[in-house]
């Protein structure tokens, strides 16, 4: 029975995995350390706390110290690294913040694992499993092949970059010091609990509230977009095999223009709404109210600078070693995340009330 610290379990993907882990490995003992920043919300594990699946601690991972106790009285022999600063866009204001969180955090966890694990250990199997991006490899043009473990690194933003800094950490604490680690490259998530920054989150709360959908450049950028759960689904079977040192991509099937994206997401929006009066009487200001698409609402802005063209990637080895399948098609996902957020304006209204959303990206 492993025993896990969840890092930035608070988060969107974070909080996903220890739902997920929690109902799948009922009496594991997962312990979440999240700094509760901005995109950080207790909210999506209340239940879990309540319930005692989990047990909460507010603090950094920059705080070796408390990381270390933590590892000792808790009696740990897995972390799941998931903190991170995530957002591009912020990270073009505030490089700082990324190479802190993204690079100090990873090596001060590393050093705490060493120390606990190996410095004092006592032979006790254990994993340091990084959750990493396929951002770290750059930009691909449309006729080259998908990204794979083999690719070279080439980050375009702080935040891809700072994330390769953080990788070839935890590589090479495996390497020098024989620390059981491994990684995950995962492409575009998207699902229940998403902070409302990242495109579909953010889309799919502006057409509910009847604002504009600031889609940058000519919107032809691709990506390949992967459902949440087949995310945490992917990492539950990389923890539970061995292959200390490996690194895995992990995909979803979903390449597709953020302009199909953007669309398929307005249609499934409609779809939802035209099959609930209730819905459309909740919010009165999307435009399927007053007999509009929700299409109608994209705008093309300028785009964002070193904004990458193309992303995607090529996850054979996790499906051949491992047996990933990932079980949400981007249309299914998409009808099902809009469904999430019409049922759940509890959990996303109040962020608007913060006044820590932006209408827009950037």
């Amino acid at each position: 029975m492993p025993s896990l610290l969840v890092t930035g379990g608070a988060g969107f993907i974070g909080a996903n995995f220890a739902r997920y882990w929690s109902e799948r490995h009922v009496g594991d003992p997962v312990v979440i350390l999240d700094a509760l920043t901005y995109a950080g919300r207790r909210s999506r594990i209340a239940d879990l706390e309540a319930s005692g699946a989990v047990r909460f601690v507010r603090g950094d991972v920059r705080d070796r110290a408390l990381v270390e106790t933590l590892l000792v009285d808790e009696d740990l022999d897995t972390i799941v690294h998931f903190a991170a600063e995530s957002h591009v866009d912020r990270s073009l204001r505030t490089p700082g913040d990324f190479v802190s969180t993204n690079v100090v955090g990873t090596h001060t966890l590393l050093e705490a694992a060493r120390r606990i694990w190996l410095d004092r250990g006592t032979g006790r199997p254990h994993r340091f499993h990084h959750v990493s991006t396929d951002e770290v490899f750059g930009a691909l043009t449309p006729e080259e092949p998908p990204f794979t473990e083999e690719s070279r690194y080439a980050p375009s933003s702080p935040y891809s970059a700072s994330k390769a800094g953080a990788d070839h950490l935890v590589r090479a604490y495996h390497t020098t010091y024989g620390l059981d680690t491994t990684t995950t490259h995962c492409s575009n998530n998207y699902g229940p609990y998403q902070f409302p920054e990242k495109l579909v989150a953010l889309f799919l709360v502006n057409v509910l509230r009847g604002k504009p959908l600031p889609l940058y450049g000519d919107g032809l950028q691709v990506r390949d977009w992967l459902h949440v759960e087949d995310h945490c689904r992917a990492l539950e079977l990389v923890l539970g095999a061995d292959g200390a040192g490996r690194t895995f991509l992990v995909g979803g099937e979903g390449e597709r223009s953020n302009l199909d994206v953007v669309h398929q997401l307005c249609d499934a929006i409609d779809r939802a709404l035209d099959g609930s009066p209730a819905w459309t009487a909740r919010f009165p200001d999307t435009p399927r109210a007053v007999g509009g698409r929700a299409r109608d609402l994209v705008r093309f802005v300028e785009d964002r600078p070193g904004h990458d063209r193309r992303y995607a990637v090529n996850d054979d080895r996790i499906r051949r070693l491992l047996g990933y399948r990932p079980r949400w098609g981007l249309d299914e996902g998409l009808q099902a995340t809009v469904e999430w957020y019409l049922r759940h304006p509890d959990w996303w209204e109040p962020l608007l009330d913060e006044g820590c959303v932006a209408d827009r990206l950037g």
